[in-house]
């Protein structure tokens, strides 16, 4: 399987949905719809919907008829992106390479612009609901999973506990709980959402949340690594930024070699989750395993 080329055909229908599912630049007021479609279309690896639709095609439905749930996701990890920059939090001047959305548009106005994608999501799967083959019960199972994912018990908690913890010491379970929540848990509900919404069975579910929470773990921990000896013109960000704003992150708790050790045993588990999918779980392997080769 060429991964590259299979990813690349599903972000381009990833891409393709987004630009039609935000409202257009000059729909009034067309400085929040501006900054909506800054925050979002300005490049992006798009791997939670990609996991959205995967997780669609691996329950037997297809892909295309869930990309407004997996536009909501990435709308829904793209308003965290623009809070997290915010002064207030990270306080972060570049995001993949441009300007933050504060940057651009000043702090109230990327405020709004955070809270008009998430309410967005929440509207997209509405357009879903009298879809002939999925069921409104089914739909309603993945979108609680996905709300759960990302409130204060799931992506929210792993915020808070970041910037609890900057410029402190924090042991290896308050870490991993931080990134299990914060990154994980999107992953997480994505790949079970595609896959919920066209009936996937307990097992099948078990299998993919088990793929997508090691997948998450990876992707973090390799994420930490790009930090220390990324490239800055690929990454889009400083290299060091996370030890000069004083983050706990795995590099920092267990030293460069371990992390790449645990990246790669993640990956590994990841790729042992999926087999009761035999061929059919492929892409998802050959995803886990790019993990290991990311420069960006």
């Amino acid at each position: 399987m060429k991964i590259e080329i299979e990813i690349e055909t599903r972000r381009s229908m990833i891409e393709t949905a987004l630009r039609d599912m935000i409202p257009g630049e000059d729909v009034r007021p067309a400085s929040i719809h501006q900054a909506m479609r800054y925050a979002v279309l300005n490049g992006g690896k798009r791997l939670r919907p990609i996991l959205a639709l995967e997780g669609a095609r691996l329950a037997g439905g297809e892909m295309e008829r869930v990309l407004p749930f997996a536009c909501a996701v990435e709308l829904i990890h793209s308003y965290s992106l623009v809070h997290d920059d915010l002064p207030a939090m990270d306080d972060d001047d570049f995001r993949r390479g441009n300007p933050t959305c504060h940057k651009v548009f000043g702090e109230a106005l990327a405020i709004l612009a955070g809270d008009a994608l998430l309410t967005r999501a929440f509207e997209l799967p509405l357009m879903m609901m009298r879809e002939p083959g999925i069921r409104c019960e089914d739909l309603m199972r993945a979108w609680n999973e996905l709300a759960c994912a990302v409130g204060s018990q799931g992506m929210i908690a792993g915020q808070v506990i970041d910037l609890e913890s900057e410029g402190k010491w924090i042991d290896a379970e308050t870490l991993r709980y931080m990134h299990r929540n914060k990154t994980g848990a999107l992953f997480v509900a994505s790949l079970k959402g595609g896959a919920m919404i066209f009936g996937a069975s307990d097992r099948q579910l078990q299998a993919l949340q088990r793929y997508a929470e090691h997948f998450g773990l990876a992707f973090q921990i390799t994420d930490d690594i790009l930090d220390v000896e990324g490239d800055e013109m690929l990454t889009g960000k400083p290299v060091g930024s996370d030890e000069r704003s004083h983050k706990a992150t795995f590099v920092s708790i267990f030293g460069l070699a371990e992390a790449k050790l645990m990246a790669a045993e993640s990956v590994e588990q990841a790729v042992d989750s999926l087999g009761i999918f035999g061929k059919e779980g492929e892409f998802l392997r050959a995803l886990a395993k790019s993990i290991l080769e990311r420069r960006q």
